[in-house]
C-alpha cells in the first residue's frame, strides 16, 4: 500500500543535504580564525577525516578529495566517535612527537570546549568577547550558504593512550573549514509543484539555521518560522505540539527529535512522508506513514524506508505522489463500483427469490455474469483520472464509501425490479404458473426471465462504472481511457451475443425478442441519468464538490 499512502501525504518532511542541495559537497575554504588561508587547518582536518574509523560522511569525503597528504609518519592512537549530542568527533594521532587530539565539529560545540585560540604560532586565551567576534565571521559564511566546521586540537604526552570525551576540553581553536553544497536547480520547481498539489514541505536538518535559511530562500521554502533542536527540547508537550504544527524549518536536530516531530505530526491527523538517506534519518523513516529513501542511501535507511527512489529528487517524488493519487483514485472507483453493485444485487436477489416460483438466475449464469463483469473492470487500473481528483491529498474514508454504496446501490435494484416486472408481465414469464402449459413451455418462460435479467444485470453493471468513475458528466466532460472503453464494449458485446450463441443452451440462456432491446436501451438511458443525478447530489452533499 506504500504507493497509495504516498498519494495521501499532506506533509513531506525532508532533510536538506542532497534533497534541496546537489549532494556535491566541496571544500571551499580552510582558514585560521582571522580568515587567512591556513594549510595547518587543512592538515589537521585531513588527519581527522583520514583516521576516523566510522562511516565517512560527505564532509569527510570532501576533505579527503581536496588534498592528498602523506600520513605515513602518523598513527591512530584513539578515537572519540561522533554523536548527535556532542555534534563533534575527535581522533588522537601520533603527530610531531605528541599524541594530538584533533577535534572537528559544529562551530558552537567546538567553541564550548575551547579555552584558547591560535594565530600563526601564537596561542591566546579565548575570552567571551573574542568568542563573540569570532562567531560573527562564521555567521557571515553561514549566511552565504557555507557549512562551517571548527577545527581545534590539544597536545597530550605520548604516555597517555586512552581518551574520553572529558579530554575534549581546554582545546586550542585553530580555524575553520567551509563547504558549499549548491541548491538544486530543480528544487524550486519541485517545491512549487508540491505546494500546488497540497503537500506542505517541512525541512528537518541537523545543520544550523543560517545555512538552512540560505538554502530555503534559494529554493522557495518559507522561512517565516523555524526552531532549533535545543529550543524544542526545552518545551512542554503542548508547546512542542504547537511549534511542530506551525514551523516550516527545524534545525540542529538530533535523530530522536526528527522521529518525535514526525510522530507528533501524525498525532495531529496528518499523513506524513519522510525523505532521508542517512543513519540519522532511520528512526524518522520508520515513524512516518511513508518512509522514502534513495538507492544511494546507507543500508539502514533503505531498510527502514517503505519506498526507495532511484533518483534523489523532489521532482521524482512529486511524480510519485501524483501517481499514487491516480492509483488510489482508480482503486476507489473499483471499490465504489463493486460495493454499490453488490449491495443492489443483494436486494434484487433477495426479493426475486422471495417473489418468484423459480430461480431468478441459475448458478452457472451467476458465475458467467460475475466473470464477465470482472473482465470489464480490468481496464480500471489504466483509466484516466480527472485533474480535480488528484489536485489534493486523498485518503481512505470508509464511511464515505459506505454512504456512496447506500445511495447508489438501491438504484440498480430499482431497475432490476423493473426488469422483473417487464419479463413477468410484458414477456409473460408469469406463464410459468399456468398449469395448462407443458413443463417444457413453463421452463421456457423461466429461461426467458433468467436470460432477460442476466443481460440487464450485466449491461447495467458494466456501463455504470463510466458514471461512477468521474464527478463530471460522463462521456462528454470526462472520457475513460482506451483500455477501459475497450473492455466495456467487449463485455457488453459478449453479453448481447450470448443468448444467440452456440453455448447459450449450456448457460441456460434463450434468444430474446427484438422489442426487449428497445426496453433495455430505455432502461440503460434512464438508469444512467438517475445515477448521474444522485452521484452529483452525493458529491455536493458529502464532499462539497
Amino acid at each position: 500500500p506504500s504507493i497509495q499512502n504516498l498519494g495521501a501525504i499532506n506533509i513531506l518532511c525532508t532533510d536538506k543535504t542532497g534533497t534541496l542541495t546537489q549532494d556535491r559537497v566541496v571544500l571551499e575554504h580552510h582558514v585560521d580564525i582571522i580568515g587567512n588561508k591556513s594549510d595547518e587547518v587543512l592538515n589537521y582536518a585531513y588527519l581527522n577525516s583520514y583516521f576516523q574509523t566510522g562511516l565517512k560522511n560527505l564532509l569527510d569525503r570532501a576533505v579527503l578529495e581536496h588534498v592528498d597528504l602523506n600520513v605515513d609518519e602518523c598513527r591512530l592512537v584513539d578515537e572519540l566517535p561522533f554523536d548527535f549530542q556532542r555534534r563533534r568527533m575527535s581522533v588522537i594521532v601520533e603527530y610531531e612527537g605528541d599524541n594530538v587530539l584533533i577535534c572537528k565539529g559544529a562551530v558552537e560545540e567546538i567553541y564550548s570546549c575551547c579555552s584558547y585560540y591560535q594565530i600563526d604560532e601564537e596561542i591566546y586565551p579565548l575570552i567571551d568577547m573574542i568568542r563573540a567576534d569570532l562567531f560573527e565571521d562564521v555567521e557571515k559564511l553561514n549566511t552565504e550558504g557555507f557549512r562551517v566546521l571548527g577545527i581545534a586540537y590539544r597536545e597530550f604526552p605520548r604516555q597517555k593512550t586512552t581518551f574520553t570525551v572529558e579530554d575534549e576540553s581546554q582545546l586550542i581553536l585553530l580555524g575553520y573549514i567551509a563547504f558549499i553544497d549548491p541548491p538544486k536547480e530543480s528544487a524550486t520547481k519541485a517545491i512549487e509543484l508540491l505546494s500546488k498539489t497540497g503537500v506542505e514541505v517541512k525541512v528537518l536538518t541537523g545543520d544550523n539555521g543560517l545555512v538552512t535559511k540560505k538554502v530555503c530562500k534559494d529554493v522557495g521554502i518559507p522561512f517565516t518560522s523555524s526552531i532549533t533542536g535545543p529550543e524544542l527540547a526545552a518545551l512542554d508537550k503542548d508547546e512542542f505540539s504547537d511549534k511542530v504544527r506551525k514551523c516550516e524549518v527545524f534545525v540542529k536536530l538530533t535523530p530522536n527529535q526528527k522521529e518525535e516531530i514526525v510522530k507528533e505530526l501524525r498525532r495531529q491527523g496528518n499523513i506524513v512522508g519522510y525523505l532521508g538517506d542517512g543513519i540519522n534519518d532511520a528512526t524518522a523513516l520508520k515513524a512516518a506513514d511513508v518512509g522514502i529513501s534513495v538507492d544511494s542511501a546507507v543500508d539502514v535507511a533503505k531498510e527502514a524506508a517503505d519506498i526507495v527512489l532511484l533518483e534523489k529528487s523532489l521532482l521524482v517524488l512529486e511524480e510519485g505522489i501524483m501517481e499514487g493519487r491516480r492509483i488510489f483514485s482508480n482503486i476507489i472507483k473499483y471499490i465504489r463500483m463493486g460495493s454499490s453493485s453488490n449491495f443492489g444485487n443483494m436486494f434484487s436477489m433477495l426479493g426475486a427469490s422471495f417473489l418468484l416460483p423459480f430461480l431468478p438466475m441459475k448458478p452457472l449464469q451467476i458465475l458467467a455474469n460475475n466473470l464477465l463483469y470482472d473482465i470489464s473492470q480490468t481496464g480500471i487500473p489504466m483509466d484516466n483520472v480527472d485533474p480535480e481528483l488528484v489536485a489534493k491529498p486523498v485518503r481512505w474514508d470508509i464511511d464515505n464509501i459506505k454512504r456512496f454504496m447506500m445511495c447508489i446501490g438501491p438504484i440498480s435494484s430499482i431497475f432490476d425490479y423493473a426488469t422483473f416486472a417487464l419479463m413477468w408481465f410484458f414477456f409473460n414469464a408469469k406463464n410459468y404458473l399456468n398449469p395448462a402449459l407443458s413443463l417444457a413451455e413453463r421452463n421456457a418462460a423461466a429461461s426467458l426471465f433468467q436470460t432477460g435479467w442476466f443481460v440487464e444485470s450485466l449491461l447495467t453493471q458494466t456501463l455504470i462504472v463510466h458514471i461512477i468513475r468521474t464527478k463530471r458528466i460522463p462521456f462528454f466532460q470526462s472520457r475513460a481511457s482506451a483500455p477501459m472503453i475497450l473492455a466495456t464494449l467487449v463485455v457488453m458485446g459478449i453479453g448481447i451475443w450470448l443468448p444467440y450463441s452456440p453455448i447459450a443452451s449450456i448457460l441456460g440462456l434463450v434468444p430474446l425478442p427484438g422489442i426487449y432491446w428497445i426496453w433495455i436501451v430505455a432502461f440503460l438511458l434512464i438508469y444512467s441519468i438517475i445515477t448521474h443525478k444522485v452521484k452529483c447530489w452525493f458529491f455536493k452533499h458529502f464532499e462539497g464538490a
